[in-house]
């Protein structure tokens, strides 16, 4: 799939607004009951990046990204305001943050994973695009330093350790990451006097699958 590693601007997509979309079938039964089924095994994320410009600059920095992807065409990496790291948003990453496996001295390659969790139900989203620089693992406790003990590719979140971890040891990271999507329009209309009466140009952007 044509994807460009380059970043949204971090400054427009602070002020958009969107996040995390199911798909649910619902077939109301002739008794009244229902059977629902859910298609789709992760959510998919859809944002409006027009609700974050605030200047002229601000649309000449959105329509020059624009181009440089050619529309639809190329996808890219967007920071989720609301949901970009591995523990609370106000908190400070760690390497404790998420559990993600326990070894077995046989697996040495694995992929980062956020649960999300609501009383006993759990859901566990798979982490493609880690923010270079911001990926922190340990293995029963104990810190590992990237480039020694493990590789992390930033294209795809997936950890490769240079030795599969002992029996039972607890894998856990902490990282930021950005959401992979594409623009979901090839045209962004905008005029200079509607912009300065207060009105925004719509710039849907929605996640794709890697």
């Amino acid at each position: 799939m044509s994807f460009h590693e380059v970043r949204f601007p971090a400054s427009l997509s602070f002020g958009s607004i969107g996040g995390p979309e199911r798909r649910t079938e619902v077939v109301t039964l002739a008794n009244g009951f229902e059977e629902r089924n859910a298609p789709w095994a992760h959510s998919r994320r859809r944002y409006d990046a027009g609700m974050g410009l605030r200047s002229l600059d601000d649309v000449e920095a959105l329509v020059a990204f624009f181009e440089a992807r050619q529309g639809k065409l190329f996808g890219f990496r967007w920071k989720d305001w609301s949901d970009f790291k591995s523990c609370l948003p106000n908190g400070d990453i760690t390497g404790e943050d998420q559990f993600i496996a326990y070894g077995d001295e046989i697996q040495d390659v694995f992929q980062l994973v956020k649960t999300y969790r609501s009383g006993e139900y759990t859901y566990e989203r798979p982490i493609k695009k880690p923010v270079e620089g911001s990926v922190q693992i340990t293995v029963g406790d104990d810190p590992r330093q990237v480039g020694v003990d493990y590789e992390i590719d930033h294209d795809t979140g997936i950890v490769t350790f240079n030795h599969p971890p002992d029996v039972g040891a607890e894998i856990r990271a902490g990282f930021e990451f950005d959401v992979p999507v594409r623009f979901d329009t090839d045209m962004i209309q905008s005029s200079v006097s509607n912009f300065q009466a207060g009105e925004v140009p719509d710039v849907p952007v929605i996640e794709v699958r890697v």
